[in-house]
């Protein structure tokens, strides 16, 4: 089966609302967002908060499993821990298993020589500190220009649009939110390995609230609840 890709502006004013602080989550808990494909929920995605003295650190959990005739096809299932300083990365570790092979990240910042020093199961080496971790708790993913896998350390030019303002129902509660498209910028990668994103996001409350995707389907990361 082809792997699957998980992972990501131009208005002014929608860019001054993506200032880029992880300050901005020093009073989280939690975000819970449940995982889609088809319509149906297969697993879910969960970022667990804490913030000690001028260290915040993020948790990862991610886990869902596809089935097909009642026969399990694809198994995923991993976790990640990012610690930010000064709004700033300065580590982020993860182990993840897909299906029967294990793939990994371990990152951590270099102060001598201000870049990331990256050993992950697609890349080892050097990044610049521009790059961001690709996860979905984060919206500076909307700004920067190229993003570190959080399954196996590659590193990924991308290319964001604003699309528009919209309105997005979620359980029941009506959202309004900035669209954004998000996708590689080499065309040349091959398509089941491309980014290729639809983001919606809360400028208000500061947070995303929806990913969708095809691939093999079509798939959906949902905010169920935030704390």
């Amino acid at each position: 089966m082809k792997k699957i890709l998980f992972v990501v502006l131009a208005l002014g004013l929608t860019i001054s609302n993506l200032a880029a602080h992880t300050s901005h989550y020093q009073n989280f808990k939690k975000i819970e967002m449940e995982i889609l494909k088809d319509g149906k929920v297969i697993g879910y995605n969960f970022y667990f908060f804490n913030k000690e003295d001028d260290v915040m650190t993020i948790k990862n959990q991610i886990k869902f499993k596809v089935d097909l005739f009642g026969v399990k096809v694809f198994d995923f299932e991993g976790y990640g821990i990012e610690k930010h300083k000064d709004n700033k990365l300065i580590s982020y570790e993860s182990k993840t298993k897909q299906n029967d092979k294990e793939k990994f990240v371990n990152l951590i910042y270099e102060p001598k020589k201000d870049k990331f020093n990256i050993k992950g199961s697609s890349y080892t080496g050097l990044a610049e500190t521009n790059n961001v971790i690709g996860s979905w708790w984060n919206h500076q993913i909307l700004q920067a220009d190229s993003q570190i896998s959080p399954i196996s350390g590659s590193i990924k030019e991308q290319v964001v649009t604003f699309l528009a303002k919209e309105k997005v129902e979620l359980y029941g509660k009506i959202i309004e939110v900035d669209h954004f498209k998000l996708t590689s910028k080499d065309k040349n990668i091959p398509k089941d390995k491309r980014l290729d994103f639809d983001i919606w996001y809360d400028s208000k409350n500061a947070i995303i609230v929806k990913v969708s995707y095809s691939r093999m389907g079509n798939w959906e990361y949902r905010l169920k609840n935030y704390e």
